[in-house]
């Protein structure tokens, strides 16, 4: 693959921005810097970019593929207020992987694991929110 200044920037703003973004959010905050980028060089660079194992597309996280910078294994958790996705550590999970590798034989296990929940900063909210609805203060 040859040196893209456009491909450049894309893989920087993904690596700057570790929130799983979609091509169509990479594109709006990349045109803030570069206004002339089109959505389809952003989309034709990432699948590129997928090919040659430079970055993960993800998918299961909703309706639309997502990107992520980080190549050593790990799942996310998606939060159902606001839509964050966050990377959990592989060795979260390394128990379940081993007793799913170990009840399948031992073989090889690749996996993607998707928790859903509600993320520390919307549970705050909305508790404060609940606080406000029955006034209650907190001192």
């Amino acid at each position: 693959m040859n040196y893209s200044k456009q491909r450049e920037l894309i893989l920087n703003t993904l690596k700057t921005n570790p929130v799983h973004p979609t091509a169509d959010e990479l594109w709006a905050k990349l045109k803030r810097t570069d206004t002339h980028l089109s959505l389809a060089t952003v989309y034709r660079n990432l699948n590129q970019m997928v090919e040659l194992g430079l970055i993960r597309k993800i998918t299961g996280l909703d309706s639309k593929d997502h990107f992520d910078h980080t190549l050593t294994p790990h799942d996310h958790f998606i939060c159902l207020s606001c839509g964050s996705v966050q990377d959990v550590p592989s060795n979260f999970v390394s128990e379940a992987r081993a007793r799913v590798s170990e009840h399948l034989g031992k073989g090889a296990l690749v996996h993607e694991i998707n928790f859903k929940g509600v993320c520390p900063t919307c549970r705050t909210a909305i508790t404060k929110e609940k606080e406000n609805k029955n006034g209650i203060k907190r001192i």
